[in-house]
């Protein structure tokens, strides 16, 4: 189904930065959530963001250290107790599911455009 269309002033408002994440863990007690710390190069340190993605990664160890891609000004969201602070961009489902990333390294914190 697609969505209805949006212009360029809408779409503007939404912030992608490229974050490296620094941890991941599962959230106890759920099968679908993993909590992530990542860095965006920002003084209050990393931003904790909770993404419903367990059944893509077996082992949420692999995560840490890769840059993916994140919605960074939503409103932060409570889910499960846990508050999130931004969005993992991710595209597909099963067999199709997969990141969002930079095709080679970058500071944290850069922006999309």
């Amino acid at each position: 189904m697609d969505k209805p269309r949006i212009t360029i002033e809408e779409f503007s408002k939404i912030e992608v930065k490229i974050g490296t994440v620094r941890s991941a863990e599962r959230v106890l007690e759920t099968d679908k959530l993993l909590r992530l710390a990542v860095d965006f190069n920002e003084e209050t340190g990393p931003r904790q963001i909770v993404s419903g993605i367990a059944a893509y990664v077996p082992d949420p160890s692999t995560l840490v250290g890769r840059q993916l891609a994140f919605v960074t000004n939503l409103e932060p969201r409570t889910i499960r107790g846990l508050e999130s602070n931004g969005m993992l961009f991710a595209v597909g489902e099963g067999e199709t599911f997969a990141f969002l990333t930079s095709d080679r390294d970058v500071s944290p914190g850069t922006s999309a455009h």
